[in-house]
């Protein structure tokens, strides 16, 4: 059986986000929002996964005869598909987002602009008296490294020569030089005084090129341009056993900074003499060097100023209140006479505050259980945790240190809890705890639950689609107290009926799953499989898809991002690939079995990657109320029928659009959503 290569996958799913910002239909704020996403997600590719084929290519020529692929040609096939990319990204930017913007009289001035005097003066002063003395300039000798190039900061290297008066024929030696763009201290974007009915905005590189003089007093400055690093950043150690595993993660973050350089942006209309020069002094090799534009970190486009706010955007939806949950003073009251399901971010987290902030402060309640992978940098719930902890509760957090890019912010609130009196459990050594789940025990008998497919994060749950699940199923609650047991002491094991858990047979499980379909579709009964989920990469997931399909059985994958399964063959006939890009990101992962009309439901934490199915202690978890499992059905039956927003994956790793008959209505799934989360809360 064949598969598609995960990275090259992945690069067609950013790919898919880049098309959003040529969506002419969309607000441009929104289009701007798009290219910002794209670079961003682009940056972490990078930090993460090039060095990972790097890796691979520095074994000998036997180890890597046991691979199933070759490092170097889908490195190759990486940096190809990246600069195709790159460039369309240029040309959306300069030709469709900049002439959009200034239609709305919103100028972006550059530093060969047209730019008036009274604009200039105010540059040179805001240059003088607010980027000045954040400013370093580097002369670069190639054959020392005078100055470190910092990951995800932007510099311009300048060519220059000295000014002489004496002998004007005499060659003149040239010098090359390097400034750091201050970002991380001043905003990148530059509001310039109203002067006309237009709007002025400017890059704080521009500022900075158009005062080079100042910053090399007796140099003629010849050329200048742009360049950007991005350093590996990806670590590992969920293997690692010995030593103390939290000041190996900091050691590992602190470390992160100065990693191997994976990319090297550097101006498309640089001459090769100069781009010579820098790989000499930064010591870049030509496999890093990746064509770029004028500007670089267009994630920093997040916070691109609207002048007109909030024209140019999308109309934010007020978020749905519950109201079943509503008609309850109390969320226990409301849980103990219920099962609930919440949709976000249609409807507001305020619940899942609610649901912590009162386990703090009921005097009936005596314990908290929870997880926290990724949490808001004001965390609510870590301040209601705290909270409980000062009134007395036992409180208990896992808490995951190993979730990419959030270690320091992991460590910050393990160190303040810990002080709060509450019981930390940090990240075990032989694997990453990746579930969403908290417990609430209410005296000897009430226990409640809240599991998610998100993390605890409010921030987040204004942007990512996701389902958070209350429950106080006894036998549910049972099993996720063993999954606590296992946190505290590892060596336990444990065999669960209800829920999946990563590390206890979920694979075998979800593989027992296919295996009924096909049983099923055999012995002439309907048989269907829908699956939801960010990444589908376990090869012995899909080649039981592969079975599965080759026997009958109709499969929709909803797959955001990476997906190695390869549709349109003969071995997949019956399985359909759709890819959702819209104005909230989908995140959440549920799994349909038909099971003769059962309807076997789960929501989940997991996608169907090998390191989560392997290598995470994963909580898939069964939904049994009819009327929530019927639902996510429904929800899931509008998200099959986008014809807008919705790609079909096909056999080439094409995100094809979906062909609108005359007579069929347009069908916008995340807003049709939305209005069906509406109508049933009436």
């Amino acid at each position: 059986m064949k598969f598609f290569n995960r990275d090259l996958s992945w690069l067609t799913f950013n790919y898919r986000v880049l098309e959003e910002a040529k969506d002419k239909s969309l607000p441009i704020y929104e289009r701007i929002k798009f290219l910002a996403i794209f670079s961003s997600n682009l940056d972490e590719f990078y930090k993460v996964r090039i060095s990972n084929y790097k890796n691979l290519i520095s074994l000998s020529q036997k180890n890597q005869k046991k691979l199933k692929f070759s490092p170097n040609e889908i490195l190759k096939e990486i940096k190809k598909i990246v600069i195709e990319q790159q460039k369309e990204f240029g040309e959306i930017f300069r030709n469709d987002i900049l002439t959009e913007l200034e239609r709305n009289k919103i100028i972006l001035l550059n530093n060969k602009s047209d730019i008036n005097d009274f604009h200039k003066k105010f540059i040179t002063q805001f240059f003088s008296l607010e980027v000045l003395p954040y400013i370093q300039a580097v002369l670069l000798d190639k054959n020392n490294i005078l100055q470190f190039l910092q990951d995800k900061s932007i510099y311009i290297v300048v060519k220059l020569f000295k000014k002489s008066k004496k002998n004007k024929k005499k060659i003149k030696r040239n010098f090359y030089a390097s400034i750091k763009i201050p970002s991380d201290n001043i905003p990148r974007f530059i509001k310039l005084p109203k002067k006309d009915d237009n709007f002025h905005i400017i890059f704080l590189d521009d500022i900075i090129k158009l005062n080079l003089d100042i910053l090399f007093p007796g140099f003629n400055i010849s050329e200048f341009y742009s360049i950007k690093l991005s350093r590996d950043a990806d670590f590992s150690l969920e293997e690692e056993y010995k030593g103390n595993l939290l000041e190996k993660i900091k050691k590992a973050v602190a470390k992160r900074k100065i990693g191997l350089p994976c990319r090297f942006l550097y101006d498309n209309k640089m001459p090769e003499i100069f781009l010579k020069e820098l790989k000499l002094a930064f010591r870049i090799s030509d496999t890093d060097l990746i064509e770029g534009g004028t500007y670089h970190n267009f994630s920093d486009f997040f916070n691109f100023p609207n002048p007109l706010s909030p024209k140019l955007e999308l109309e934010k939806l007020k978020q749905i209140r519950h109201y079943e949950l509503d008609k309850f003073s109390s969320i226990f009251k409301a849980i103990k006479k219920n099962e609930y399901l919440l949709h976000f971010p249609y409807h507001s987290y305020e619940y899942v505050i609610r649901f912590f902030n009162e386990g703090a402060i009921d005097p009936k309640v005596t314990e908290i259980k929870t997880t926290q992978y990724r949490v808001a940098k004001n965390s609510a719930v870590v301040s209601a945790l705290i909270s409980a902890a000062k009134n007395g509760k036992k409180v208990t957090v896992f808490v995951e240190i190993k979730a990419r890019f959030d270690e320091k912010n992991n460590l910050f609130f393990l160190e303040k809890m810990k002080k709060a009196g509450i019981k930390i459990i940090p990240s075990l050594p032989f694997i990453k705890v990746h579930s969403k789940m908290a417990i609430i025990n209410r005296g000897r008998k009430e226990k409640y639950a809240f599991l998610s497919t998100g993390n605890f994060n409010e921030k987040t749950a204004k942007l990512y689609v996701d389902d958070g699940f209350f429950t106080k199923n006894k036998k549910l609650i049972f099993e996720l107290d063993k999954v606590f047991e296992f946190f505290e002491n590892p060596k336990l094991n444990f065999k669960f009926k209800h829920i999946f858990v990563g590390k206890f047979q979920m694979r075998e499980k979800i593989l027992k799953k296919i295996n009924n379909e096909i049983t099923n579709v055999k012995n002439n009964k309907k048989s269907f499989i829908i699956l939801k989920m960010n990444g589908l990469e376990d090869e012995k997931i899909i080649k039981k898809l592969y079975q599965a399909s080759q026997k009958g059985v109709k499969i929709d994958l909803l797959v955001r991002g990476i997906c190695c399964l390869i549709p349109n063959e003969e071995f997949s006939k019956n399985i359909r690939i759709i890819r959702i890009v819209d104005r909230y990101l989908e995140h959440s992962r549920i799994f349909i079995f038909h099971n003769d009309g059962k309807n076997d439901t789960y929501i989940s934490s997991a996608d169907l990657m090998k390191r989560n199915l392997s290598k995470r202690v994963e909580i898939v978890v069964p939904i049994y109320n009819k009327k929530l499992k019927d639902e996510i059905l429904q929800i899931l039956k509008i998200q099959l029928s986008d014809n807008t927003k919705a790609r079909i994956l096909d056999e080439n790793l094409n995100n094809c659009k979906i062909k609108i008959p005359k007579n069929e209505k347009r069908i916008q799934s995340q807003m049709k959503i939305y209005d069906f989360l509406q109508e049933i809360n009436i």
